[in-house]
């Protein structure tokens, strides 16, 4: 898909990869609709790439379908929607069931949600594009992060289980899987296990999502080398869970 004269909704716009995505969606001539939970800060970056901004809590479906038939009804028909607002929630056997719902809501069922009420409308119209935001938690883990390891494996297949289904109905979709890229959201945790690899500029991470929705390529890998760990984990999955527990004793011991 090229963006040129395209609608394109990006839910998390206000800071961090939703902000980055916005930024280059706009430059390549999208008609950009950013969206956050902190409407303030949608707008805000909207009015600087001549976008649109609008509040959206995405732990809400009312919030979702409103968001989507405001744009629909006032903007134009969406083109491209990148289902890319998130939380980190740490911890494992101690996180409490109410911190289980919230992250759950919000890393998976708002794409349950966006895709309920986006792509019926998208296969009407012979096509349409939806990107997830999962991680590459969601392919490898996450020692430390439970909650936020589990809810990005299930937005990954959400996303595989979106392609294999509508794939042949013209739905395009990728799922972005980065590690740790700069943000609010790794703000003080440069140095955990995720950074493993470095840390990634949103502008870098926006770039490989661009070039990926033009070659309509479904996996989304800004850091190269997870590539390669999936396909170690694929071959002999006892040894790669023997190399996470060391890296898991290495981020207990670095904490």
């Amino acid at each position: 898909m090229e963006l040129r004269g395209k609608t394109v909704v990006v839910t998390g716009a206000a800071q961090g990869i939703g902000k980055g995505l916005a930024e280059r969606f706009a430059k390549d001539g999208a008609t950009v609709v950013c969206s956050d939970i902190d409407q303030r800060g949608a707008k805000s970056v909207a009015s600087q790439i001549g976008g649109h901004g609008l509040a959206c809590d995405v732990s809400s479906e009312d919030d979702i379908k409103t968001l989507i038939n405001t744009v629909e009804n006032e903007i134009g028909p969406i083109d491209l929607f990148c289902a890319n607002a998130g939380i980190l929630t740490l911890g494992g056997l101690d996180v409490h069931d109410q911190d289980w719902d919230r992250i759950w809501k919000i890393n998976v069922m708002s794409h349950v949600w966006t895709a309920r009420h986006m792509v019926p409308r998208m296969v009407a119209r012979g096509g349409g594009y939806i990107m997830i935001t999962a991680s590459a938690a969601g392919l490898l883990n996450q020692p430390g992060a439970a909650p936020y390891a589990v809810t990005k494996h299930a937005a990954v297949g959400f996303a595989e289980w979106l392609s294999i289904t509508y794939g042949q109905k013209g739905l395009r979709v990728s799922v972005l899987c980065p590690q740790a890229v700069r943000s609010e959201m790794t703000r003080g945790h440069e140095t955990s296990v995720a950074a493993i690899d470095g840390m990634l500029e949103p502008e870098e991470v926006a770039d490989a999502c661009l070039s990926a929705i033009q070659s309509e390529q479904f996996l989304v890998l800004p850091h190269p080398e997870v590539r390669d760990y999936m396909q170690l984990k694929a071959g002999d999955y006892d040894r790669w869970l023997s190399g996470m527990q060391q890296l898991n004793q290495r981020f207990i011991e670095d904490t």
